[in-house]
């Protein structure tokens, strides 16, 4: 039997595997991007319903206020809960340093623009409709800024 001779064969490679189903890393991967998907929807979720808490709250306490003025005093009341949060010294400013903290840097609206009826409009006996819408406007922006800011 020495001269029988067996035909030999290359090596055989198994199959390649298959992409499914994949490996454990790759579900632990595909949970914990779930995970932070998760998160990050529900602190947008979490930051719009503060939101519109706050602007409700803005607008409830304007429309309860009768006229122009008292909407002004109301306004520049929220401003000023909305900074003693953020800064306690801020509720004690007075002035031309009130209208530039409400400036906080991001142009001149409250110290050289409507914003400055907020200084006496509260006080005054009659405001023009127009500026007051202006100026509430202007603060509504601010105070939810302001609330945004607050941790």
């Amino acid at each position: 039997m020495i001269g029988t001779s067996l035909p030999l064969r290359d090596v055989h490679l198994p199959a390649a595997p298959g992409w499914w189903p994949p490996a454990p890393g790759w579900w632990l991967l595909l949970a914990a991007m779930l995970l932070v998907l998760l998160v990050v929807v529900a602190v947008r979720v979490r930051r719009q319903r503060r939101r519109r808490r706050w602007e409700s709250l803005f607008e409830a306490s304007l429309a309860a206020a009768a006229g122009p003025a008292a909407r002004i005093g109301m306004a520049s009341e929220l401003l000023r809960r909305a900074a003693r949060h953020r800064d306690p010294q801020v509720a004690l400013l007075q002035g031309e340093a009130w209208l530039r903290f409400l400036d906080g840097g991001q142009g001149h609206d409250f110290s050289e623009g409507d914003g400055r009826v907020l200084l006496d409009g509260g006080f005054r006996r009659e405001v023009d409709d127009a500026p007051a819408a202006r100026a509430c406007a202007l603060a509504r922006s601010r105070f939810i800024g302001l609330m945004e800011l607050r941790r």
